[in-house]
């Protein structure tokens, strides 16, 4: 595929994505949504897309810094579904710029050339106090709030909040809820 005819597909499913999450909730988007109306939300929502489109190719995250956390595909503890592998930049720890994903989650298959697809984008963010019954720095993105506050789901990983954005695979309940139920790991997995 040519790289113009990559980018035209890439912005049709920019559009398309925009649309599907501008509908009302009862129409087209299940769990946690933005505010249609929210112009913010989703001009935000725009740009991450449009930014991490590039990491389509697992090799452009690489090359810009995410770094594969562990070998552990992360499965759903509670429940079905999963997350997949988290490919992390620690220069975005803590970012709450649409641009600055702090983390990139592929699946656990890999395709013919032995490389991973891009399904979802996640910011995180360390909770001030370490604490998880308080909630009082709880941060936001495009109109919703983080996730959490949570035990980090690997060694070293602080008490922390997070917002996911199921922007490259369909999740049926809900583009921004964290665990996808059509997501499976195979083989090696963890639990949080």
């Amino acid at each position: 595929m040519s790289a113009r005819t990559r980018k035209a597909a890439l912005t049709c499913a920019v559009a398309a994505s925009l649309g599907l999450a501008a509908m009302a909730p009862a129409h087209g988007v299940e769990g946690p949504a933005p505010d249609p109306r929210n112009r913010k939300a989703m001009a935000d929502m725009a740009t991450a897309i449009k930014v991490t489109a590039k990491y389509v190719d697992e090799r452009a995250a690489l090359e810009d810094g995410y770094v594969p956390h562990g070998k552990e595909c992360m499965a759903n503890p509670f429940g079905v579904g999963a997350m997949g592998y988290h490919y992390v930049k620690a220069a975005y720890w803590g970012s709450k710029d649409p641009s600055k994903p702090t983390a990139l989650l592929y699946s656990a298959e890999k395709d013919r050339d032995g490389r991973r697809k891009l399904q979802a984008v996640e910011w995180m963010s360390t909770d001030r106090d370490q604490d998880l019954k308080t909630a009082d720095d709880r941060p936001s993105m495009f109109g919703l709030p983080f996730d959490g506050p949570m035990p980090g789901h690997w060694t070293g990983m602080p008490k922390h909040y997070d917002l996911h954005m199921w922007a490259y695979e369909k999740n049926p309940a809900g583009r921004f809820h964290n665990w996808n139920p059509t997501v499976k790991c195979a083989g090696h997995m963890t639990h949080p």
